[in-house]
């Protein structure tokens, strides 16, 4: 790592490259036409008085090599908030340097000070590199949970 890994909160300005890291999740993840946001939406969701969800810019000295989007959920059983990571990105060629622990870090302390009882996310299971981390922080997999997805028409078919 030649420079040091910064992790800091987004700010309006980072919409652009939130975007930029979106589209090369979406990329990266075999979902390149899945994108259908834009700048102005991020700005409206992740930036507009009473947003649900932030974000975090990882940068190597001042150049963003990464981000990562979260929110704060609910945990009925434990009687308290949990932080939940939607997405996590870092750039190719800035992977195997430490961005991705220091962005796991930073949101793990970030729920440890909001008195959060859980810090969860998903992987997709052909992802193993990102498996492979997981397991290698202690992270353990809910393997008996499946999740549920209502989208598009059908959310709106059922909806009526």
């Amino acid at each position: 790592m030649s420079q040091p890994v910064i992790i800091r909160d987004a700010k309006p300005s980072d919409a652009k490259t939130i975007l930029h890291f979106i589209t090369e999740l979406a990329i990266y993840e075999k979902e390149p036409d899945a994108v259908k946001t834009d700048e102005q939406a991020i700005l409206d969701t992740l930036f507009s008085e009473g947003a649900t969800a932030h974000s975090i810019i990882c940068l190597e000295g001042d150049e963003p090599i990464g981000f990562a989007v979260y929110f704060y959920n609910y945990s009925t059983w434990l009687g308290k908030n949990g932080l939940y990571l939607e997405d996590l990105y870092v750039s190719p060629d800035s992977r195997g340097n430490g961005a991705g622990k220091a962005i796991m870090k930073h949101l793990a302390n970030k729920a440890i000070s909001n008195d959060c009882g859980r810090f969860e996310w998903v992987v997709l299971d052909w992802n193993k590199p990102a498996i492979d981390f997981y397991n290698s922080i202690g992270a353990k997999p809910q393997n008996e949970w499946i999740i549920y997805r209502l989208t598009g028409q059908e959310l709106l078919d059922f909806a009526r």
